[in-house]
């Protein structure tokens, strides 16, 4: 049983060690930014991604991490997805700073291409409903679709940061988050299994 839960932990901590160690990377990639405001834009932008869509992949299987890894672990699904809505919500805010405008925060339809281009933009607003909506649960009965547009949010930040962002020029990091947004699809596909297998007992009983 001592040897069982060492090796939890064991594996907890280089999970841990994994993440830390991309964070690190990113870092890198944006250390040698030109001024303070375009590093934290870029570094802001990153992280926030990240933090985002490591809580999206934990999602599925949350039940799984409380079994092996006991509740505390369970928190750092929630401790990713608040990091990551701070961070994701800072990354506009500095830009706005940056180019002292707030159109920023504006969706761009003039063109199809234009939408992708800043598809950051909705992604910030569909992240804010799917919070409002979790926040409400209770008494918002259909919250769980609502709470999978997290999935199209990070859809859009993936195209938007491929399109535009500056860091995307790096292999590093379009290959982490290449692989990041992979996971996001997998669990995804992972949870709306879960539901529909949870739906078929639910009528067989």
């Amino acid at each position: 049983m001592g040897a069982q839960k060492l090796t939890k932990k064991g594996l907890a901590i280089l999970i841990l060690i994994g993440i830390i160690f991309i964070a690190v990377i990113i870092i890198q990639s944006v250390f040698f930014t030109y001024g303070a405001i375009n590093f934290f834009i870029r570094l802001f932008g990153l992280w926030g991604y990240l933090c985002l869509a490591i809580a999206a992949i934990m999602s599925p299987f949350l039940k799984e991490i409380n079994r092996i890894f006991g509740r505390p672990f369970i928190k750092m699904h929630h401790i990713f997805a608040f990091s990551g809505l701070c961070l994701i919500t800072l990354h506009p805010v500095f830009y706005a700073i940056y180019s002292k405008t707030a159109s920023v925060f504006i969706p761009g339809f003039s063109s199809w291409y234009e939408f992708w281009l800043f598809a950051g933009r909705p992604a910030l607003i569909i992240l804010y409903i799917a919070l409002i909506v979790i926040l409400f649960r209770r008494k918002i009965k259909p919250w769980r679709i609502i709470h999978a547009l997290m999935y199209l949010m990070l859809l859009f930040g993936f195209i938007h940061a491929i399109l535009i962002g500056t860091d995307f020029a790096a292999k590093a990091i379009i290959v982490i988050f290449s692989v990041m947004f992979a996971g996001v699809i997998a669990s995804f596909t992972v949870k709306r299994l879960q539901l529909y297998k949870n739906s078929i007992k639910k009528k067989s009983n």
